[in-house]
Parts: C-alpha cells; structure tokens; sequence
C-alpha cells in the first residue's frame, strides 16, 4: 500500500479556522496587568468547606531527574500580577505560522515557532530572548511533557532530501539552555508526517508512533530501546501518551472497518503488560492521561461521547462517563488538522490521581447564569464529586492538577472584574487567589481560548501562547503578540 505526502505546513497554505465566541468579548482599557485594589476578598472569592473530605497531597517530593514534572504549588504573597514575559513574532507572510509547542521551567518559558525553538528570560521586561535553537526543519509533533530537571523532545523534518513532508528526526531540547542533547534519525518513518506522529515521554524514555512504525529511546543517552514496523500485520501503534506510564493506541483495520485497543507498555522494552478492546463501533479514541489510564472515545458520534477509566494493574474497565454536556475538547486545536500530535491532548480536561476535572460546554443563552462549570469525577466510580461554577460571562478552564488540587484559568469579560488563576479544592471546595490580572483587549478573546491558545501555570506564573498567527492585514509590517505571561508582583524572581 503506497501513502502520498499529506499536505504539509511548508509546501502549502492551510485555512485557518476561525473561531468565535458570540457575546463574549470584554472590554478593557489595559494592555498589560491591573493592579487589582479589593477591600474584601469577597468581592472575589467564595470560600467554603467541610463539603466533601478526603486527602489532599500539598507536599512537593522530589523528583528524579528524568521523571516527568510534577510540580506542587503555593499561593503567592500577593496576587496582584506583572507581566514577566511578552514576545511579539514579526515578517509575517501570508501563510499562518503554527507553533504547537509551549514549556515553562522556573527560568525560561520556551516556544516551538516554525522551524526553531526559542527561549524567554521570565522576568519583568518585554522581549528578552535568552536563546534560540535552529531545528533542521519544520517541527513535526510536540510532546506535553517537561521532566523534572527541565528536558522535553520534538520530531522535526530533516533537510530537503527528496522525501517531501517526511518527520524523521528526533531530538531532545535543554529548555534552560536551548542546548540539543542529541537528535537521532527515525528508523523506516518514511511515511511519518505532520498529521500522524505522535511523540510521548516516560520516565526516562521517548517514544513516538507514526502509524506505520514506531521508536522508543533512551533519554539520558539517545540509544535507542526499541522499535516496530509494520509489515502485514492490520494493527499499528497510532500514538502514546506518557507520564507516570505509557500507553499505546492501538488501530487495527481501515476506514469502515477500523477497531483499537489500548496497551499499557513497559517503557523500557516495548513490552505489552495488559491489553484493552475498545468495542466495536467507536469513531475515535484519545488518551488524555497514562495514569490512571483514561480513554476519551467517540462512540457513533464525531466529538467525544464517554470517557472510559481503567485499572491501571489489569486494564479493566472500572468506570464510564457520559460527556454529554461536557466539552473535554480531545484533538480540538486550532490547526487546520490533526497536526503535531493529537492522541493525548484533551485541553478542556485535566486528570489527576483519583479524580477527573472536566469543562462543561460553553452557556452562549443564558446570560444571567455561569459560562460554565468544572466537574470533578471520581476515578474509580465514574460518580460526580464535586463542581465548580463559572460567573455569568466568565469561563473556567482546567490547566493541571496541583497536588490533589486544580488549577484554573477565570476569563475576564470586562474592565471591572480581572482575569483568575485560581487553586481548587475539590473535596473542601476551598478556592485560593493565586493570580489576579488582565491580559491585552485585542489578544484576550483568543489568548483565553483553550482551542486556540497553550495555557501553562508552572512556578507561580501563567503563560498564554497563540498556536497559529497571522499577519494583520490593516498593518502587515506589524509583529504580533506571540506569548505573554504574568506573575504575581510579590514573587521574588
């Protein structure tokens, strides 16, 4: 079976989708932050507990070097915010510039631009690289995740070598530093492209799928651990999500006939230590967490239907959760495909230990009532534990789990009320002030749009990163706001 190129980012120009939120662009006078002055914080923030108990892990344990982040923390001296970081991208052409890739260390905050990866100082000031990688080509797919000592990987495309939009070459970024650790050609990936690579990281490994192959390496080294390719067999690895583990997608079949299963691997061999049969009839499977191992399937519909938890010592099912209403907005980036990997982004969701922080849809009627709320559901039982509402006009959107708790992003829809990071409890429904500001009031409806924007929270500070950009066409020569983040004004940098 022969497999043409797909259309690729470099040879040719996608549509951009475009998307809008009807009624629900705020005016603000500010560019940057508000320095937000409440007497009483009731103004702003309901407190209340003793709803639901239960343990909450606040302790940061350390990490090994190669383990996947997973930082703890702390509300702030003030959340009044400053801005730390702004970087406007210029000699914008014609054709969006995609960039699929946002990472934040204590230092740097890093974006995947294109052909490059750059690297901002955090700190107050506008425009301050600190480096900027030169890649061999066009970056290809992302993965999600940072380790603790501050590592992530990308699949690139090589030089011009005849092969037209092939992604075939790896390679593992210092984000501190900008410094390439080591960059390895992907064995027989010549039909890896832009719309099938999938890359995940694991303690201590990278592993990546493309449909027809498969690779996994060593992160300290670059060796590479194991591989597959496929030969007659009708089922392929589609992509893996990583963590604390690694999961397989698992596609079997084609078009009409197309089946999967999902597959708990031992990082380091490749090997299968438990299997899944999704049932017959589902469209589309996405794996937003490794573990505890979720499925977000599409079950006879094009959006996703049920999130399926698993046991992460067997892989049997232990609970299903019906999304209707719900809006886990798995594969739902603003590119015009499935580009740079898309089988463990869900962005309207975050999983945590034991418990599933999921968006609901947007209310677009009732004005008077919230925007919407954050369920949280429990691993195990399936069962709804705990909400969090929205305010009339102003969105929540999960960004990561703190420890047993969530973080969350409050939109502002006006000049009075400030967007929120915000930390959540959900088993005393305490909510902390972490951040309080405003971003610009002509980025802020797309910066605050999960399908359109990254949305990071890592030390202290939260980051809002557009994917694709476009030249504005008033004023052409003009650079537009790539990233901005925001700190609190009382954090010592």
């Amino acid at each position: 079976m022969s497999f043409g190129p797909p259309p690729s980012m470099i040879t040719q120009s996608a549509p951009t989708v475009e998307r809008s939120r009807a009624g629900r662009r705020r005016r603000v006078i500010a560019v940057v932050v508000v320095a937000v002055l409440l007497v009483g914080a009731g103004l702003l923030w309901h407190h209340s507990g003793g709803r639901t108990k239960g343990r909450t892990d606040t302790t940061a344990v350390k990490q090994a070097p190669d383990a996947i982040r997973a930082t703890v923390e702390k509300a702030p001296e003030s959340p009044e915010g400053q801005v730390v970081v702004q970087h406007n991208e210029g000699n914008l052409t014609d054709k969006p510039r995609y960039a699929p890739g946002t990472w934040a260390t204590g230092k740097i905050l890093a974006r995947a631009v294109a052909h490059r990866i750059e690297g901002y100082k955090i700190e107050p000031g506008y425009d301050d690289m600190a480096w900027k990688l030169q890649l061999d080509g066009h970056v290809c797919a992302v993965s999600r995740d940072v380790t603790a000592d501050g590592r992530t990987a990308v699949v690139v495309q090589p030089p011009d070598s005849g092969k037209k939009g092939v992604c075939d070459e790896v390679l593992l970024v210092d984000l501190d530093t900008g410094k390439k650790l080591w960059q390895k050609k992907m064995p027989a990936a010549d039909f890896a492209y832009v719309t099938n690579t999938n890359i995940a990281l694991t303690k201590g490994v990278v592993a990546i799928a493309w449909d027809l192959g498969s690779v996994a390496y060593d992160m300290d080294s670059g060796r590479r651990l194991w591989n597959t390719t496929l030969a007659t067999s009708q089922c392929h690895d589609s992509g893996y999500t990583g963590g604390r583990a690694l999961l397989a997608l698992v596609t079997c079949g084609q078009a009409d006939d197309t089946t999967y299963r999902v597959e708990r691997l031992d990082p380091r061999t490749g090997r299968v230590l438990w299997r899944y049969a999704v049932s017959r009839g589902v469209q589309g499977v996405y794996l937003p967490s490794a573990d505890p191992p979720v499925l977000a399937v599409e079950a006879g519909d094009s959006e996703v239907t049920d999130l399926l938890t698993l046991d992460p010592k067997n892989g049997k099912r232990l609970a299903t959760l019906p999304m209707h209403g719900y809006d886990p907005k798995c594969g739902e980036e603003a590119y015009p495909g499935p580009f740079f990997g898309v089988v463990d982004k869900c962005d309207g969701m975050v999983v945590g230990r034991d418990r599933i922080f999921v968006m609901s849809k947007e209310n677009n009627g009732d004005l008077e009532k919230p925007a919407d709320r954050i369920t949280a559901f429990d691993v195990g039982k399936g069962t709804k534990a705990a909400e969090f509402e929205g305010r009339p006009f102003q969105l929540v959107v999960p960004v990561r789990t703190n420890g047993d708790d969530l973080i969350i992003y409050r939109r502002s829809m006006d000049d009075v009320r400030p967007s929120a990071i915000v930390d959540w409890n959900s088993r005393t429904d305490k909510e902390t002030p972490y951040l309080l500001f405003q971003l610009p009031e002509d980025d802020e409806g797309e910066l605050s749009d999960p399908e359109r924007s990254d949305i990071r929270y890592e030390q202290g500070r939260a980051f809002f990163a557009r994917r694709v950009m476009e030249r504005d066409y008033i004023h052409p020569k003009s650079p537009i706001l790539s990233v901005i983040g925001v700190g609190s004004a009382g954090l010592k940098h």
